[in-house]
């Protein structure tokens, strides 16, 4: 059976106020409307909740027993709609997202200086973590959406590609491979390797790719982030085989990028939405310049 909230609160203003007049004007009802919603929850509940006479109007005993649980329903329904509008202002003046730190580093802050302009008074708060991370994020709702590495994903959660970027060597600018357009992943025998650490996205396409020749090569430095690959490799430590974008996020200068064949390993980047779940406008329109952003550079 439904609860019906239109008669208790009909039924409290009654009670409360002692009149069908009163009680109406409360409510900003017409008498007749009163009593309509009155005879339709005595009916529900197949009992006489009040005596009225030409003057007075009195409780009978089952209006005296559904007092206290009327006034509690309607108590409870008043806090939980207040809750939600709480949350719902709270959302509307407040966005999450989660990006990859090479797509934030990039970016996210051009694309937020053009966002700001159509939400000046919106509260923006990125997550830029790892893969893992920002499905985490997005799974439980902490963030409306993520960019990230487009690869097997959680059964809940949406992935779209939106751009494909390749897999570069990173080295000092005199280097010998400095000046090639292209090498060979078999040229990288014998040369000191950076690579990032086993948990990461961009390690697992790379493993993934290479599949046993990476086992020719000398991985001699393994970090967390890619921004300090690059920085080893600018140091002249080591090469590093980073996404593109990881390069131009840095603003390294003194290095150069080769392209790497044989094969060539490229990364998808897309977004992460949970599956369902519609995202709300302004999101829906950040996402919309992200994308631009993206594919305009792609």
């Amino acid at each position: 059976m439904r609860i019906d909230f239109l008669g208790l609160e009909a039924f409290l203003g009654i009670a409360e106020r002692g009149s069908f007049h009163r009680a109406a004007a409360n409510l900003n009802l017409s008498q007749t409307a009163l009593s309509h919603r009155m005879r339709k929850l005595e009916d529900d509940l197949g009992v006489k909740l009040l005596a009225r006479t030409t003057r007075h109007v009195a409780l009978t005993p089952a209006g005296l027993e559904l007092l206290p649980k009327a006034r509690r329903i309607l108590d409870e329904a008043t806090r939980s709609f207040e809750d939600l509008r709480r949350q719902g202002r709270a959302q509307q003046e407040r966005l999450a997202i989660g990006c990859l730190p090479t797509i934030a580093i990039r970016y996210i802050p051009r694309v937020l200086f053009e966002f700001t302009r159509m939400y000046p008074d919106l509260d923006v708060q990125v997550f830029d973590n790892s893969v893992s991370e920002i499905a985490d994020h997005v799974q439980s709702g902490r963030a409306e959406f993520g960019i990230t590495i487009v690869s097997a994903n959680r059964w809940d959660l949406e992935v779209t590609e939106l751009v494909k970027e390749p897999f570069v060597l990173v080295c000092q600018a005199d280097h010998a491979f400095a000046s090639k357009k292209a090498i060979s992943w078999s040229d990288l025998e014998g040369q000191k390797l950076v690579r990032v650490s086993p948990q990461t996205g961009n390690r697992i396409l790379l493993d993934d790719a290479l599949g046993s020749r990476r086992e020719a090569l000398t991985w001699r430095y393994e970090v967390q982030h890619l921004s300090t690959a690059i920085s080893l490799a600018s140091a002249g430590v080591g090469l590093a085989v980073v996404p593109r974008l990881a390069v131009e996020a840095s603003g390294k200068t003194g290095i150069a990028t080769v392209s790497l064949r044989n094969p060539s390993v490229s990364r998808a980047l897309g977004v992460v939405v949970k599956r369902g779940l519609p995202l709300s406008p302004a999101a829906e329109d950040l996402l919309r310049i992200i994308s631009r952003t993206l594919r305009s550079r792609a």
